[in-house]
């Protein structure tokens, strides 16, 4: 007999109940996913996979669970573990207790700053992690010609790691319009990844332009934000990833089509939740409270956080609590509260001593920071004031409006106007390639003195700063220089609160609890300056992402996303 044959012996055995499970989870019940019935069993497991339902069972372990219910492990169909500001072994042990068994990840943020080792980095760490962290080939590096990034990763590049354990397809296509006009290389990934699954970004994407990204090849979509737009994606065969994360809040917009009859084509999405809101209000276990205390069926909560999310991805070993899945389960204390007792990841429970084990992956990317210092002459736009373009910010979501105003002068000088809250935003390249800065003004942040800075600056990183203050700019991008990256809060040229992220500048070395702790005084700092955002730093790493409406800015200036170019100049007729 082979090891594999004596393995399948144990669990057919095992399963038949004619030799004890390795482990038993006994005297409560499970959410049938299939029926939407709650069934009064035990759950038998071996090997990491359930053996046995519908049925009492004798294990050499067994955990009382009288009272409780077991639902599948939580599959997070989309998400950048750098954005949580941890690394992804932080991330593992910071959001597997809560129900998060499966995560699918796009490592594009670490990519656009090192390129390949960043994407190499990732896979190591998923290797380690006790979830099962998926990685996603980044399929946008850089995501446009717009801006500069800190690396180039071509179809040759990808090739070597089509086919890894850890991987699962190419991450979303966010260059619609490379797709639509036959970018030569989007078209080369999009034909590497033939036959795999190919993740989607198309937002506010419709009719005949939709069929041609569709036919690409491309099946999910996490930037709908309408049940408008969900329902003509889901009509031409979409799968639709519900988001939810510290920024981008479309849960409650998408609520009507969460319904038995979609549930098999929606799954959830966090894409991107910081450490402070996963310890406020939780993580996948927060947006499935949420959509069931706003009416929406327990069955399809629970179907698209695990089921039909693992369908979409094509992971065909979980998902249901049934013989033969894997033992990715939840036991809660309450279904509807989505109130998480305990976790297993593979028929192992989740605790200390669990992620204790594990390999520690030294994090890579130190020194990434490479910008040059800069005066607070960096920061002043010339002009006459007249009918000026603005990024208008909206909280909770990361589209932006293109704003005109007309803005005070001084000297031929273009200033802030707070009473119209418009205060200045900048980007300045940082890893060492041109020293561009790219100038404008935003409205939305509230700001009555001071800046914001940040490394985090979707999707090249380079450093954004926002602030109704060029002096106080100066001081936040010359302190996130010195600290290799991270937040920072300045006011009348000090600073208030700072987060260093050595880690390519994006995530802490740290843990997700000194984060967590570090965050809570730099939202305090940020609001003593006006802000009202709930997640200003988050908002400001989204205003340099020139894939998303409507009006955004990189280091080359005001980017046109509609039209996907540049603003030529500063004073544009509305």
């Amino acid at each position: 007999m082979t090891e594999a044959t004596e393995r399948l012996k144990r669990r057919i055995d095992q399963g038949k109940g004619t030799a004890p499970a390795d482990l038993v989870l006994r005297g409560g019940q499970f959410f049938d996913l299939v029926t939407g019935e709650l069934v009064t069993s035990d759950i038998a497991i071996c090997d990491g996979l359930i053996v046995g339902t519908f049925g009492l069972y004798r294990g050499t372990r067994e955990i009382d669970i009288s009272g409780k219910v077991v639902v599948p492990g939580f599959i997070d169909t989309h998400l950048h573990v750098e954005s949580s500001l941890v690394t992804p072994q932080e991330f593992d042990r910071c959001v597997l207790p809560h129900g998060v068994t499966t995560a699918i990840c796009d490592p594009h943020e670490i990519a656009n700053v090192l390129g390949i080792a960043g994407i190499r980095y990732f896979l190591d760490c998923a290797a380690e992690t006790i979830m099962d962290l998926r990685v996603q080939l980044s399929s946008c590096v850089p995501a446009t010609h717009l801006e500069t990034s800190g690396a180039e990763i071509t179809a040759d590049d990808l090739r070597p790691f089509v086919n890894h354990p850890h991987g699962i397809g190419l991450a979303e296509m966010m260059n619609f319009p490379g797709v639509l006009f036959h970018d030569a290389e989007c078209l080369a990934k999009l034909a590497l990844f033939e036959g795999h699954h190919i993740d989607g970004h198309a937002p506010l994407l419709q009719g005949q332009d939709l069929n041609g990204y569709l036919a690409a090849g491309i099946r999910t979509d996490h930037e709908t934000t309408t049940a408008r737009e969900a329902m003509e994606k889901l009509s031409k065969g979409m799968h639709i990833l519900i988001r939810e994360g510290s920024v981008s809040k479309d849960l409650h917009a998408l609520l009507p089509i969460m319904t038995e009859r979609n549930s098999p084509f929606l799954a959830l999405c966090t894409d991107d939740r910081n450490p402070l809101d996963i310890a406020e209000e939780g993580h996948l276990d927060f947006l499935i409270r949420t959509a069931i205390a706003n009416g929406v069926a327990p069955l399809v909560a629970y179907r698209a956080a695990s089921i039909s999310a693992a369908r979409a991805f094509r992971l065909q070993d979980r998902g249901l609590v049934a013989p033969g899945w894997r033992a990715d389960l939840v036991v809660l204390d309450d279904l509807e509260a989505c109130r998480v007792n305990t976790v297993l990841a593979r028929g192992r429970v989740v605790d200390g001593a669990l992620f204790g084990a594990r390999r520690a992956v030294p994090p890579v990317g130190y020194n990434s920071v490479k910008a040059r210092p800069v005066t607070a002459e960096a920061f002043r736009i010339s002009g006459d004031g007249r009918h000026v373009s603005v990024i208008g910010v909206d909280p909770g979501k990361i589209i932006t409006q293109h704003l005109h105003r007309n803005l005070p002068t001084r000297d031929g000088e273009v200033l802030c106007d707070p009473a119209q809250d418009a205060i200045k935003v900048a980007v300045i390249e940082r890893h060492g390639k041109n020293g561009n800065i790219g100038r404008g003004f935003v409205h939305g942040f509230g700001l009555r003195s001071g800046a914001i800075g940040s490394t985090v600056g979707h999707d090249s990183h380079n450093i954004c700063v926002v602030g109704a203050s060029e002096e106080d700019m100066a001081v936040a991008v010359n302190r996130l220089i010195d600290i290799q990256g991270g937040f920072v809060v300045v006011d009348k040229g000090r600073v208030l609160a700072e987060l260093p992220l050595p880690v390519a500048g994006l995530m802490s070395d740290r843990s997700f609890e000194e984060v967590h702790d570090a965050l809570v005084p730099l939202r305090a700092a940020a609001r003593s300056l006006g802000t009202t955002l709930p997640e200003p730093f988050l908002q400001v790493a989204f205003l340099p992402l020139p894939v998303i409406p409507h009006l955004k800015i990189s280091d080359r200036g005001l980017v046109d996303v509609d039209r996907f170019e540049l603003v030529s100049r500063l004073n544009q007729a509305p």
